[in-house]
């Protein structure tokens, strides 16, 4: 009995605390794609919470290896080789969980599962690679699930679809020359966005008696087969070539093609003593599936592929990803009937190759939750982790070179997070 109403009053605090750590996975990834509401025992519940991340990676040794003003954006070695390369941001979430007939259970939720936001700024010497960067993604799901009696506990089918929409732009030094003519700045920005949709599937078994619970759930890849948008070019202008041949000098449309990665994640936990329970889950990230991602002129769409290092390409978005690796473990305790927390460990493969600096994370999450009344329940957590060093250059990928612009190294840098969420049930 005693682990049957832990259950009750903790698992969504495991969810929540475990949900502070894949923030700062590799990858694109912030949020990511959570539906544990749906396993809420109440009939109906209404939950909505923030999470504020303050990743501190900090760049350093920063030396422009391409310094020509007309292809390599000017020599920038006289500039800061250090740089801050990431910014803060907060995580928005809100679902509502219905049940029917003790059987069927339903989830309608917004997330924003990825994004990512680079800003080392215009003043050190890789403003010719990045300015800054940023990714924005919003997520509209559903979720449904049947359950039945197996043996000592119960089984539970999950299927669902979500609509998710893409923006994001990118800015990069591209010609000092136009700064030393007076006829621009020299930057050059893209911007894009696009839409598409997924859809999940997947098995959980219970055991409420004791606090037992297992889910495998499978998140289809999301296909932006249509990535649209510009490239600003207004500002890189002058009297020497190639800065007054096309597209210089205006706003070209373009278009591209990438896709959001499918996932696939183990959640286990159980009682393991009187109002103690373990927790833990695995997951794995194709992250694989973003490397190069090329933009070429909307005039050359289905005359000439779209390819990346191919003869149309404008421009590109390297990101260089290989597969991420996200393993959690941990322990919550009911302290009294309104007072549980709970605390994790949390490590995650970076996916950057020598390209970037998406390195190994590691990360402690600390959370409580308070029950004033059976139908409230507020949520906080905190986190803290190590972003470990390394060091971006040169990589050559299906006989494209990447990173042969700039180079740079980083040490072992700390990560922070808040969050907070409150959930009405009835």
């Amino acid at each position: 009995m005693a682990a049957r109403m832990f259950s009750r009053s903790v698992t969504s605090l495991i969810v929540f605390s475990a949900l502070a750590s894949p923030s700062f996975a590799g990858g694109l990834e912030r949020g990511g794609y959570n539906i544990d509401q749906l396993f809420d025992t109440s009939s109906f519940s209404f939950q909505s919470g923030i999470l504020y991340v303050s990743p501190q990676r900090k760049l350093k040794d920063a030396r422009d290896t391409q310094p020509s003003a007309l292809t390599g954006g000017g020599n920038l070695n006289n500039r800061s080789s250090t740089a801050d390369e990431t910014t803060n941001y907060t995580i928005p979430y809100f679902g509502f969980k219905a049940g029917f007939a003790d059987a069927i259970d339903c989830l309608v939720d917004y997330s924003e599962p990825f994004g990512g936001h680079s800003n080392p700024g215009l003043d050190w010497a890789g403003a010719n690679n990045n300015i800054e960067t940023e990714i924005k993604t919003r997520n509209y799901g559903g979720t449904c699930s049947y359950r039945f009696d197996v043996g000592p506990g119960q089984l539970r089918f999950i299927g669902g679809a979500f609509y998710q929409e893409v923006e994001g732009f990118k800015e990069r030094l591209v010609s000092t020359a136009p700064i030393a003519f007076g006829t621009g700045n020299g930057i050059g920005r893209l911007d894009l966005e696009d839409n598409g949709w997924g859809w999940r599937a997947g098995l959980a078994y219970e055991i409420p008696e004791y606090a037992m619970r297992a889910s495998l759930v499978y998140n289809s890849r999301v296909k932006y087969d249509n990535l649209t948008g510009t490239v600003d070019l207004t500002q890189v202008t002058g009297p020497i070539a190639p800065l007054n041949g096309a597209p210089y000098g205006r706003v070209t449309p373009v278009f591209g093609s990438a896709e959001a990665p499918d996932s696939l994640e183990l959640k286990l936990q159980s009682g393991i003593a009187p109002d103690w329970l373990a927790f833990g889950s695995v997951k794995w990230t194709n992250w694989s599936v973003l490397q190069s991602v090329p933009f070429c002129p909307t005039s050359t769409k289905g005359v000439v592929a779209c390819t990346s290092g191919g003869a149309t390409e404008l421009t590109s978005l390297d990101l260089l990803y290989r597969d991420g690796w996200t393993i959690t473990g941990g322990v919550g305790h009911k302290f009294n009937d309104q007072w549980a927390g709970a605390v994790s460990l949390t490590w995650d493969r970076g996916t950057s190759q020598g390209y970037g600096a998406q390195t190994d994370s590691w990360t402690v999450g600390v959370g409580a939750a308070f029950t004033p009344t059976e139908h409230i329940e507020w949520r906080v957590a905190g986190a803290v982790g190590i972003l470990t060093s390394g060091s971006s250059g040169v990589v050559t990928q299906n006989g494209v070179t990447f990173g042969d612009d700039v180079s740079y190294s980083f040490g072992n840098d700390l990560v922070a997070a808040l969050s907070t969420s409150l959930k009405v049930k009835f």
